[in-house]
């Protein structure tokens, strides 16, 4: 089996510090790769996998601004549909726009939809409904107007996330600094908990940061960290009394989630999107609605096993589970197109 995988290309694969989708594109590759298959990643030149590279954007148009998006975007799709009677399998990873080039090509596509950017490109979906092949990575993110072929959650490598049995002392929000995130309420659950608050991640919407954060991180209460690398993500999470993800979206996975829980680290989150599929109900977190429900949940949060969010985490959102699902997946596609059935 032959198969294409196409990554974002905002982002190396994988990323140096942010870029959700790109390291789940690198997961997968390695993990195909792992397993046998022929794969052969479409990304940027910078980078690194034990997959075949092909690259025409040499880096990541987030690094170098010298380089345009639609320009470059429109280069890396075309390379891969070019070349795409070379593969048994076109696996898309780069949201709607390679779609419209799907009916060009005699290749079966699938697609992971990562989440919806806007409602304003569900058209694009609809127009391929039926042609190309649809996962979820969670039920939640599910739109009924399109059909799907599977619901695949997210799998991270555990050992890349350090187990800690002992906590430090502190809250931990990681994750983009923007409203959706409740970077804000983070910041006031840890107020009303009197504990420390450590954030990383990237500033996404920079008027609300230095608004509405940057008046409040004072280095002490509130730390503000900047994006951080694998190791010191490891160590952050891990060393988290527990994490907090306050969300106002119907969130799609929650990566940082389910790597907290790795690391045996508690989550509580606000009960929207993919939560209830993620986060065990007192198990591997709490579910809350408000900020006073959230400082609630801290006074029980140590009563939660470590032990036990990571154990949820071993046995539903591995590397390996998430590569098998795939290649079931793919298996399917390609007997369904060698028989002619729908």
């Amino acid at each position: 089996m032959k198969v294409a995988l196409l990554s974002p290309i905002a982002w190396r694969t994988p990323p140096r510090h942010y870029g959700p989708w790109e390291n789940i594109v690198w997961l997968l590759a390695d993990g195909l790769v792992d397993a046998g298959i022929d794969v052969t990643l479409f990304a940027t030149g910078d980078s690194l996998s034990s997959a075949k590279l092909e690259s025409v954007c040499p880096r990541p148009y987030e690094e170098d601004r010298e380089l345009d998006p639609k320009v470059w975007e429109c280069l890396h799709i075309a390379n891969l549909f070019e070349k795409a009677s070379q593969f048994d399998l076109i696996h898309n990873h780069f949201d709607f726009l390679p779609l419209s080039y799907s009916r060009l090509v005699k290749t079966p596509v699938i697609t992971t939809i990562h989440g919806f950017s806007s409602p304003r490109i569900l058209p694009v979906y609809k127009a391929y409904n039926g042609h190309v092949h649809y996962v979820s990575i969670s039920n939640a993110d599910r739109c009924e107007d399109l059909n799907y072929c599977a619901t695949i959650y997210h799998g991270i490598k555990m050992e890349e996330f350090q187990f800690q049995p002992q906590p430090g002392k502190y809250l931990l929000f990681f994750g983009r600094i923007h409203p959706d995130k409740g970077t804000r309420e983070a910041i006031e659950i840890a107020a009303q908990a009197d504990l420390p608050l450590l954030m990383a991640g990237i500033i996404q919407d920079e008027a609300y940061y230095y608004q509405q954060i940057a008046p409040l991180v004072d280095g002490n209460k509130v730390v503000y960290l900047g994006p951080v690398g694998p190791q010191k993500r490891n160590d952050l999470l891990g060393g988290a009394l527990a994490l907090l993800h306050p969300i106002f979206f119907a969130e799609p996975f929650g990566l940082s989630v389910v790597e907290a829980m790795a690391c045996g680290t508690p989550v509580i989150a606000f009960n929207k999107g993919s939560m209830p599929e993620v986060i065990r109900e007192g198990v591997s977190g709490f579910l809350v609605d408000t900020v006073e429900e959230a400082v609630q949940a801290l006074d029980k949060i140590e009563t939660l096993s470590r032990n036990n969010c990571r154990r949820w985490v071993e046995e539903r959102f591995s590397q390996k589970r998430m590569v098998d699902d795939y290649i079931a997946v793919y298996n399917k596609i390609l007997t369904q197109n060698q028989t002619g059935q729908d």
